[in-house]
């Protein structure tokens, strides 16, 4: 199969991957990616209400649906362009091979001719016009094979060129076609973002705001335990290791701990316990997960905020389980690790969950050894900690 028809295949296979891209487009209103931007950013002023939110998913959906217009756009151009440029490859090459054979018969001509001493065609003319014609078409020839040469070396500079400009086109091709796959597969999130915040609220203005002050709630208190616990700062890349079973992530890590969670501004750094930590959960039961690609997968947070949805999404192939704080030994020793979370006052009074996040990975006599977003790898519990408000695992 050729390339461009490989890649025609591709782009068949992810047109076709969401039925839905046709209606959204007759939602596209006439407005510019800009101006859709600008209105985003308007309605993100406006009061916290379910419906300025659905406003903003809705417009946020038209904003990734004319993306997905303008890329499929440029994957039409750029096959196009590739078309030609294999058209005029063709041609040039067929170009080259006339050019060559032509200059390799006048090259062989020459060879043939190129003993023939001035002595000689003196004595081979007859007058002084047969000499002067002679001598004339010697230079002739020699004036057109460096002609020739000239051509073929064009000729053969024009036809690498634009090889190198197809190969370059080949791989723009490339890019379009994941980036349209991308913003096709945001396009379908946003749509059950929506569809989800209807559903979670009941469409009712009075259970939004209720799920919205819990979620403001958790997130103070993440944020509030990072500025009182000391480490707020961000460290290097992998600075604390992957601790002893290779699935340690800190939320402070430089490659990640300024990334914004979902469609939030909220950081890694300062909320995104929870989600290192089941990140760890994902990374030992063996997949490919890091808290920046949980904070990018906006299908994991409660409307437009950093707030996990309830129950948390499975990862790894793994379910939410909610355990009471008896069941946490019993799970450890099963090689099922546990989320907890911590008060950091020593009350649980009132809290969500916790003010912080930690992973339990096993018993360590009347305490345990825990993988610490803020703190680090296998650190002992009770060196930090003394009161456990929550507990779950994954199975």
């Amino acid at each position: 199969m050729s390339f461009y028809k490989k890649n025609l295949l591709l782009f068949t296979i992810a047109f076709c991957n969401i039925s839905i891209i046709g209606s959204i487009y007759a939602q596209i209103p006439t407005l510019s990616i800009d101006q859709l931007k600008q209105k985003i950013a308007e309605l993100g002023q406006q009061k916290n209400t379910l419906s300025s939110q659905i406003a903003q998913i809705d417009t946020q959906i038209s904003l990734t649906g004319l993306q997905v217009q303008r890329s499929e756009q440029k994957i039409i151009a750029t096959q196009n362009e590739i078309e030609k440029l294999g058209s005029r490859i063709d041609n040039l090459d067929s170009s080259l091979n006339t050019l060559s054979k032509l200059l390799l018969r006048q090259i062989t001509k020459s060879y043939k001719t190129r003993s023939v001493s001035l002595v000689d065609i003196l004595f081979e003319t007859n007058d002084v016009n047969d000499l002067a014609n002679k001598i004339k078409y010697l230079r002739t020839s020699q004036n057109n094979n460096q002609k020739l040469l000239i051509q073929v070396q064009e000729a053969k500079a024009s036809y690498e060129e634009q090889k190198v400009v197809r190969e370059q086109k080949k791989k723009e091709l490339d890019q379009l076609i994941l980036s349209l796959n991308s913003q096709k597969d945001t396009l379908k999130s946003q749509q059950i973002q929506k569809q989800k915040l209807l559903a979670d609220t009941n469409n009712d203005e009075t259970t939004y705001q209720a799920l919205l002050t819990q979620a403001q709630s958790q997130l103070k208190g993440f944020k509030s335990f990072v500025q009182s616990s000391g480490a707020s700062s961000v460290i290097g890349a992998n600075a604390f290791g992957n601790g002893s079973d290779g699935a340690y992530f800190s939320q402070r890590d430089a490659r990640w701990a300024h990334q914004a969670i979902g469609y939030s501004s909220e950081s890694i750094l300062d909320v995104g316990c929870l989600l290192s930590s089941i990140a760890m959960i994902g990374k030992k039961n063996g997949s490919d997960v890091s808290p920046a690609t949980l904070a990018s997968d906006t299908s994991r947070f409660w409307a437009y905020t950093a707030w996990m949805n309830y129950p948390w999404p499975s990862i790894a192939g793994k379910s939410y389980r909610g355990l009471s704080t008896s069941d946490i030994d019993g799970e450890l020793s099963g090689g099922n690790y546990v989320i907890v979370g911590i008060s950091y006052s020593g009350s649980c009074w009132g809290k969500s969950g916790g003010d912080h996040y930690v992973v339990l990975t096993k018993k360590d006599g009347d305490t345990y050894t825990m993988h610490d977003p803020i703190q680090g790898p296998d650190k002992k519990f009770s060196s930090y900690y003394s009161t456990i408000c929550s507990a779950a695992t994954f199975k």
